[in-house]
C-alpha cells in the first residue's frame, strides 16, 4: 500500500490503540477519518488536537463511499456495524487492525512480544532501550509508556517491535491478533488463562500460544520464559531449524528501597515478574545487536507502562499505587511486588473484579490462592458494571470462597469503600488499588494525597 494519498476510514478509532493508528497514519501523508459511538480522554483529546476527532458521535453508513481506499475495523465496532456493512457492499478493502500493521511492516524484521502478562512492560523496555541508543525502528504497543509520546510508530525502519495480544482480530475474524503479524522473532512470557469469554476453557487458550510458536519460521526464533511451566513446555518444543531462547527471572536485590539487577545497576521497575520481564527484554535486545552493557545503562532510566505500578503519592511511611491488574496472575504478581519493596509494611490492597472473565462465575475459581500476600484484601466491584453489562449477579459468599480468604472484605459501593479507607490509620502501611476500570469512577491520586 502507498504510503500517502490514501483514505482511510477508521471504525471505532476512539479506542487507545486505533487512535494512536489514525494519528501515526495521518503523520505518514494519509487522508484520514473515522467514527466511533463513544471517545473518551486521553484518546478523545489526542484525536481533536490532531484534527481527526469525529464531528458527531455515532455510526452512520452515509459516510462510507467509494471514495475510501481502505476501511480499518477495530474491535469494539460489532460484525452488524452499518458502515462495516457498507464497506462490504461496496467491496472497499477492508483491514483488520494487526492486518494492516503487517502490511505496513512488508520489509522489516517483525519482532512480537506476547503473552498473558507482562507484554506491555518487555515491549516498552524494548522501546525504551532501543530509544536510548538512537536505534532506527518501528514499534506496537499498547498502552501508553512513561517517556514515549506515541504507542504506534510506522517509518521505513528495518524493525519493528509488536506487542502481541491474543485477543481476537475483529468482529469478522476471531484468529488471536499476534498470529497475523507473521514474526521471524517471537516471545512468550507467560500463559495464565483468560478471556474466557473467547477461549471457554485453559487448552483453548494454551493452544494460541502453540500455534504462535508453530508458525516460527525457519531460522526464526523464539523466545520463553521458563519460569512459566507452559510457556516453557510450547518453547521447549521441537521445531525444525527454530532457534530457542530460554530466559528466568534474574538473580536481583532489594537496597535502600531499590530493586538492583547486575550486581550493582539499581532500576525503577520493582518485582519479581518486573525482573522477569526486564530479562525477557534483554534476551530479545542480544538478538538484535544490543550489548549487555548497553542494556543496564539504558534500563537503569526505564520508568514503566502508564497504569502499571504507579506511585500516586508517598511519605516516610506510606506508599499508595495503582496498577493495571485485572487477572489472577497479575493480581497476585503485583502485590507480591509491593511486599517485596517494603517488607515492613503492612499491605493493603483493592482489587476490582471489572472484566468479563473476573465477573463471571466460571472464571472465579481461577483466583483461588491468588491474594494471599496482602495484610489485608478487599475487593471491589460495580454494580451498575454488572447490570449494563447483563452479566450474572455473583453473592459475597461465592466470592470469598472463590478467593479462599475468610477475611475478605468486599464493597459493592465507591463512597463506602472511600470512607472505610480514610478511617483507618496508614503508618507503617501501603495501599494497593489494582483494576482496569475506575473503582466506579473514584479519584484515586486525590484520595492518596488525602491519606499521605
Amino acid at each position: 500500500m502507498s504510503q500517502k494519498n490514501q483514505k482511510i476510514y477508521i471504525i471505532a478509532i476512539g479506542g487507545a490503540v486505533m487512535s494512536s493508528l489514525a494519528i501515526a497514519l495521518k503523520k505518514k501523508g494519509m487522508t484520514v477519518s473515522g467514527s466511533d459511538d463513544k471517545i473518551y480522554d486521553p484518546a478523545a483529546s489526542l484525536l481533536k488536537s490532531n484534527g481527526l476527532l469525529p464531528h458527531a458521535m455515532g455510526w452512520d453508513a452515509n459516510r462510507i463511499d467509494d471514495s475510501i481506499d481502505a476501511v480499518i475495523v477495530g474491535m469494539h465496532a460489532k460484525a452488524d456495524n452499518p458502515e462495516l456493512l457498507k464497506a462490504q457492499e461496496l467491496g472497499i478493502k477492508i483491514w483488520s487492525y494487526p492486518e494492516f500493521i503487517r502490511a505496513q511492516s512488508d520489509n522489516k524484521q517483525r519482532i512480537v512480544i506476547a503473552g498473558s502478562h507482562g507484554k506491555t512492560t518487555i515491549t516498552g523496555t524494548i522501546i525504551h532501550v532501543l530509544n536510548y541508543w538512537k536505534r532506527d525502528f518501528d514499534y506496537v504497543i499498547g498502552a501508553k509508556i512513561n517517556g514515549i509520546d506515541e504507542t504506534i510508530k510506522l517509518s521505513n525502519a528495518p524493525v519493528i517491535i509488536i506487542e502481541g495480544d491474543e485477543y481476537f482480530t475483529s468482529p469478522l475474524d476471531p484468529e488471536p491478533k499476534f498470529l497475523k503479524y507473521d514474526h521471524h522473532i517471537a516471545l512468550i512470557s507467560g500463559t495464565a488463562w483468560d478471556h474466557i469469554n473467547v477461549y471457554p476453557s485453559e487448552k483453548s487458550y494454551l493452544e494460541q500460544f502453540e500455534k504462535l510458536a508453530n508458525r516460527t519460521p525457519k531460522a526464526g526464533t523464539l523466545v520463553f520464559c521458563t519460569d512459566d511451566k507452559q510457556a516453557k513446555k510450547i518453547g521447549n518444543a521441537e521445531r525444525n531449524d527454530v532457534r530457542k531462547e530460554p530466559y528466568e527471572t534474574p538473580k536481583y536485590k532489594v537496597k535502600d528501597g531499590a530493586f538492583v539487577i547486575n550486581g550493582d545497576t539499581p532500576v525503577k521497575l520493582f518485582g519479581k515478574h518486573n525482573m522477569q520481564n526486564i530479562e525477557g527484554a534483554k534476551t530479545i535486545l542480544k538478538r538484535i545487536g544490543i550489548t549487555d552493557e548497553q542494556f543496564y545503562e539504558a534500563v537503569a532510566s526505564f520508568e514503566g507502562a502508564f497504569k502499571r505500578n504507579n506511585l500516586l503519592a508517598e511519605n516516610s511511611h506510606t506508599s499508595v499505587y495503582t496498577d493495571f491488574a485485572h487477572a489472577p496472575s497479575k493480581l497476585a504478581a503485583t502485590s507480591a511486588a509491593l511486599k517485596e519493596l517494603h517488607p515492613k509494611r503492612k499491605l493493603v490492597a483493592c482489587y476490582e473484579l471489572h472484566t468479563f472473565s473476573s465477573l463471571n462465575k466460571d472464571f472465579l475459581a481461577n483466583y483461588k490462592g491468588t491474594y494471599k500476600t496482602p495484610d489485608e484484601a478487599i475487593v471491589f466491584y460495580d454494580q451498575k458494571v454488572v447490570q449494563e453489562k447483563n452479566y450474572e449477579s455473583i453473592a459475597e459468599e461465592e466470592i470469598k470462597s472463590a478467593f479462599g480468604r475468610k477475611d475478605l472484605i468486599l464493597f459493592t459501593d465507591t463512597q463506602k469503600l472511600e470512607s472505610y479507607l480514610q478511617s483507618k490509620t496508614w503508618k507503617d502501611h501501603d495501599l494497593l488499588f489494582m483494576s482496569s476500570g475506575t473503582f466506579g469512577g473514584m479519584d484515586l491520586a486525590a484520595f492518596a494525597e488525602k491519606i499521605v
